[in-house]
């Protein structure tokens, strides 16, 4: 985190465990309209006059659909066709911005450098250099994202649409200023964790290092949200993640879930069905939250009859699906 803008975060009240999550505490005014400091995640650029067509042969998504007003989500692939970790592409001028988890930057840097050979393309993490600010807007901030989200604009920063929710990327200046001016127009400032938690319930698929590599992008209904081309050509993993299309849909899909004063599992996480009287393992936790309404989380279930499964965690925990 650039330390400037920790500097003025920690002047403007926040706490900080560590430097991935910040704090406030109830200001005892209750606003709609929310605004958050997002320090999970991490900006890896992708620059150079062949970054376009170096990662048109390493990404699910289209490059030639990312363009100055059109983010996309996508993943990065091994050779198996699982996901090692999950995105938002953002154009800016003639380079890209990938933006993930920040505990996977450097993995992905590390295996991105592997394909660049003598391509003219330079990776560079750019976390300390750029933040990410998130707002919410009420109620609408709570539904789920489609394939139409992401439109992008440019003004001082760059601003993608959420649906309900926007994400900022700017230079530490400017989200200073920009967060200065979002308090004057009523926004709240949250805690960094409850994004996380609106990611959840909107049905964004962020991998972690437990779950890296554990799924193909369709289990994480990239296809739905718009993040895999099926005509752009090769890139690794592409043979199985066709194959998987053109074969008929993924055996397992994620769905969003809750369990009712329940702490959050852990990635990975057993789920098991119990409907027939014998217990088995029917999916995986991909990632948890506890928000305002409880405990949130996307899951990887097998699709077949989901509807008249009963499910439960390891420690026997009912968790219920909300919604595919």
């Amino acid at each position: 985190m650039n330390s400037n803008w920790k500097n003025f975060l920690l002047a403007e009240h926040a706490l900080f465990d560590n430097d991935d999550d910040a704090v406030f505490l109830p200001s005892g005014q209750e606003a709609d309209q929310r605004i958050y400091p997002v320090a999970h995640l991490a900006v890896l650029t992708v620059a150079g006059s062949d970054a376009a067509k170096f990662l048109q042969g390493q990404i699910t998504c289209n490059i030639n659909d990312v363009t100055d007003i059109k983010s996309s989500l996508g993943a990065m692939c091994n050779p198996k066709g699982r996901a090692i970790a999950t995105f938002l592409l953002v154009k800016n001028a003639d380079a890209f911005l990938m933006i993930l988890p920040k505990e996977l930057l450097e993995p992905v840097k590390k295996k991105l450098q592997m394909y660049v050979l003598r391509a003219n393309v330079s990776l560079t993490d750019s976390s300390d250099r750029l933040c990410l600010i998130g707002l919410s807007y009420g109620a609408s901030a709570s539904g789920k994202t489609s394939e139409q989200s992401f439109a992008t604009s440019r003004q001082d920063s760059i601003t993608v649409d959420f649906q309900g929710r926007c994400l900022i990327i700017a230079d530490a200046d400017k989200a200073q200023a920009f967060w200065s001016e979002q308090l004057k127009l009523g926004f709240q400032p949250d805690n960094s964790a409850q994004w996380r938690y609106l990611d959840i319930v909107s049905g964004i698929p962020w991998l972690t290092a437990q779950t890296s590599e554990e799924f193909i992008p369709q289990m994480l209904n990239l296809d739905k949200l718009g993040g895999i081309s099926f005509n752009k050509g090769c890139y690794t993993g592409q043979e199985v993640v066709a194959r998987t299309h053109y074969l008929g849909k993924a055996k397992r899909e994620m769905f969003v879930a809750e369990g009712k004063d329940l702490t959050p599992p852990e990635a990975n996480s057993n789920i098991i069905d119990d409907s027939s009287g014998t217990a088995q393992t029917i999916g995986k936790v991909l990632c948890a939250a506890s928000g305002q309404e409880g405990c949130k989380m996307l899951v990887i279930l097998q699709v077949a009859d989901t509807p008249a499964y009963r499910l439960k965690l390891e420690n026997n925990a009912e968790i219920t699906v909300l919604s595919h």
